[in-house]
């Protein structure tokens, strides 16, 4: 339970599925209720698909590569700590390269939404693969293995719920609500990704 408590946590605060929230909005306005929770049901979807594809397939390209694991847990950190850096800032939107002018000149050329720009890089980007594969490397035991994927699953179907009620969530908390509880995920995201680069620094330092 500890585990899966821990993955649980790290993904859906990397993940950050309320900073979309006004992205999903802004996108979906224009669609009915169905509409909309279609939408939120395949993105939530393709992002399980990426998470299970990264956390199988990730430590490959690494050996490819010729990546080390210390080397990834570095450039993830920095990656998810800049990451948090740009929810304290209320610069989500923009570090994840998503231009609000860019974005509804995109959707009036493609009818779907839910993998590019929502599922990605929205929500499963590369901070999030980054973790999922340095889990594979860390926790290869097959009962760990089966609680991380637990925990992929739940976190999939809580980004479903949210996104499903993210005009509900936009009406209640506001915009200033929405960016505080950013605020508050981006100071955790950022100590996950500097949690990263010490634990990758001290296992260079004791082989060294």
């Amino acid at each position: 339970m500890e585990l899966f408590i821990l993955v649980f946590a790290a993904l859906f605060s990397v993940m950050n599925p309320f900073g979309t929230v006004p992205v999903f909005v802004s996108l979906t306005e224009e669609n009915s209720k169905v509409e909309r929770n279609k939408i939120a049901f395949w993105t939530s979807l393709n992002v399980l698909i990426i998470l299970v594809i990264s956390f199988f397939i990730g430590k490959y390209i690494l050996l490819f590569f010729g990546i080390t694991l210390n080397s990834l847990k570095i450039a993830g950190g920095l990656i998810i700590a800049s990451s948090g850096f740009a929810l304290l800032t209320g610069e989500f939107s923009k570090h994840k390269g998503m231009k609000k002018t860019s974005v509804k000149e995109d959707v009036e050329t493609r009818s779907q939404i839910s993998l590019t720009p929502l599922a990605m890089p929205m929500i499963a980007g590369p901070g999030t693969m980054s973790l999922l594969i340095t889990f594979n490397k860390e926790l290869d035991e097959l009962n760990k293995v089966l609680i991380i994927l637990g925990a992929i699953v739940l976190s999939s179907i809580t980004i479903y719920l949210i996104l499903k009620s993210s005009f509900y969530i936009v009406k209640a908390l506001g915009a200033s609500g929405i960016n505080a509880l950013s605020r508050i995920i981006g100071f955790i995201v950022i100590a996950i990704g500097v949690e990263f680069i010490i634990s990758a620094v001290v296992s260079v330092l004791n082989i060294k």
